[in-house]
């Protein structure tokens, strides 16, 4: 295998790889609709993206008119529901590590330096990731109140996890390739600021299409004490974690210095915003408390309120526990990504680091701005 790749090379092997996968899924689709279409990639990758869009919890194929399976006949073919099997883990999680590998290749080929100001430059792509899944939140409310949806599939479906995470990795890919190409050509003096740049502006776009919609139609409205509380409060619980490492444990921040701040911010971020979502919305405006969404957060407050005395609960509420998890798994990132690793491997240390941080501040922001605006 070794010589086959020093033979054609690396790159090529995988560009070939990608090619192959791709061809057979679609040649075995067209081939074979109903075994490899209907009964594989609809009922496993696209059915559950359905449902999802239109706040189903099942979907029938019913011959590809795509129902409810309250409103579908018994004979009305395969079914999905909104999130993930092990099917779909299958088939995502080799998708995952093929996309990694191809970054890996083009980091390399681009020649990127200065990782780190490539980090910080990334930032605002990971909040905007968490910003757009909002707007499919928009688009969902919209279709139960009014039976329509204002970005109709398949387009909705891009913003719906997990497609959506390819389609912000390739816009923050055109934003690299754009900004080193600006850096080469002496437009700027260095490509994390056109990169900064594009994702600010992607963010704003997106927020100011949420805060429009808020401000025009029923199914949303603007809570400002959210927003205001989720990051005061991510902030406050950053400075103490990030304090407490410089007074009691300096050695563990040396590695990542001050992306470490980041990496804590982001995941503060998550357990604030599933804090106050969870237990503490109505008191800040909202009709009602956020339901959990992902099965970790949901666990850890079921098995709060069933440890603690219901008083306590009440006083206290149950999600408060995922804070002090997501503040333990920041700092055992840091720990991990000591100075002996961003000596080694610093291009793959940074590449995980904008990982760790997205997977915290991507929903992270995406339930702040859920509650922020009421969908």
């Amino acid at each position: 295998m070794d010589d086959f790749i020093d033979r054609f090379g690396a790159e090529r092997v995988w560009a070939a790889t990608v090619a192959t996968l791709v061809a057979v899924v679609a040649l075995g689709a067209v081939i074979f609709p109903q075994r490899v279409y209907v009964e594989f990639i609809w009922q496993y990758f696209w059915g559950p993206v359905v449902a999802d869009a239109h706040s189903w919890n099942c979907v029938a194929w019913a011959g590809g008119e795509q129902v409810p399976c309250t409103e579908a006949a018994t004979d009305a073919g395969p079914t999905a529901e909104p999130g993930y099997t092990f099917v779909s883990y299958a088939g995502y999680i080799p998708t995952l590590v093929l996309l990694l590998i191809g970054i890996i290749f083009l980091v390399r080929r681009l020649e990127i330096e200065r990782y780190r100001a490539g980090f910080f430059a990334l930032f605002p792509f990971m909040l905007f990731g968490g910003a757009l899944r909002v707007v499919e939140d928009a688009n969902a409310a919209a279709y139960e109140y009014t039976g329509e949806m204002a970005i109709q599939l398949p387009w909705s479906g891009f913003i719906i996890s997990p497609l959506i995470y390819f389609t912000v990795f390739f816009i923050a890919l055109f934003a690299v390739v754009t900004s080193i190409w600006l850096e080469r050509n002496d437009y700027v003096s260095g490509y994390e600021y056109p990169l900064a740049g594009i994702g600010t502006a992607v963010l704003t776009i997106t927020i100011a299409y949420l805060a429009y919609t808020a401000a025009t139609e029923p199914f949303s409205e603007f809570y400002p004490l959210i927003p205001l509380v989720v990051l005061v409060g991510a902030t406050v619980a950053t400075a103490i974690t990030w304090f407490g490492l410089e007074r009691y444990a300096p050695e563990l921040n040396r590695g990542t210095r001050y992306m470490g701040i980041v990496v804590i911010w982001a995941h503060a971020v998550d357990g604030v915003a599933n804090v106050i979502g969870l237990d503490w919305a109505t008191t800040l405006g909202l009709p009602a408390n956020l339901v959990p969404k992902h099965p970790i957060n949901r666990a850890i407050a079921n098995t709060t309120a069933d440890v603690l005395p219901a008083d306590v609960v009440s006083a206290t509420g149950s999600a408060w526990p995922f804070l002090l998890v997501k503040l333990a798994a920041a700092v055992f990132v840091i720990w991990i990504f000591d100075e002996t690793v961003f000596e080694d491997s610093p291009r793959y240390a940074v590449l995980l680091m904008i990982t760790v941080v997205a997977v915290g501040l991507g929903p992270g922001t995406r339930d702040m701005l859920r509650a922020t605006f009421g969908v």
